[in-house]
């Protein structure tokens, strides 16, 4: 899981990149294929929830060529302060034993009179008493830090008070 987890750290903070600049998030499907290389298709659909289905049937049925994938989805997720709109992250570790993780990548919007912010990342159904999570974890951030464009996006407008 960790590789994937990397991929999924590269591809939120791809779609932080994008959202910094008040754009909603086209649902954007990344890939890895077993050589290493990525891949990522935009989910351009009329209808942004028509894409993000089409994202998440991609993401199920996966590809023989893929090692692992990851969807990101613009969304909201509700916290202490209410809805927050957020980053919406599922991956999937293909091959004998799949493994999945989901997380939210909660943010600020541009449009917001304080300006765009990125705040801390929110692991769902995670357990988080589990050896492996601060691996997967912290992974999750190496692959982040990896898209160095976007990584200094995220480093300059994170906001960890969220």
């Amino acid at each position: 899981m960790i590789e994937t987890a990397r991929l999924a750290g590269f591809f939120a903070a791809h779609g932080v990149w994008c959202v910094s600049e008040g754009e909603t998030l086209v649902p954007l499907l990344g890939y890895e294929h077993a050589d290493g290389e990525y891949g990522m298709n935009r989910m351009m659909f009329d209808d942004y929830a028509e894409g993000a289905r089409a994202g998440q049937d991609a993401l199920e049925d996966g590809d023989p060529s893929w090692v692992g994938a990851v969807l990101v989805a613009d969304g909201y997720i509700h916290l202490d302060q209410g809805k927050t709109d957020a980053l919406i992250v599922e991956a999937v570790q293909y091959g004998p034993y799949r493994q999945t993780m989901q997380l939210a990548v909660p943010y600020r919007p541009a449009q917001d009179e304080r300006g765009f912010a990125v705040h801390k990342p929110k692991f769902m159904n995670a357990d988080c008493d589990d050896p492996a999570f601060d691996a997967v974890a912290e992974a999750f951030f190496v692959g982040a830090a990896s898209h160095t464009e976007a990584h200094a996006v995220w480093d300059a407008h994170l906001d960890e008070s969220v």
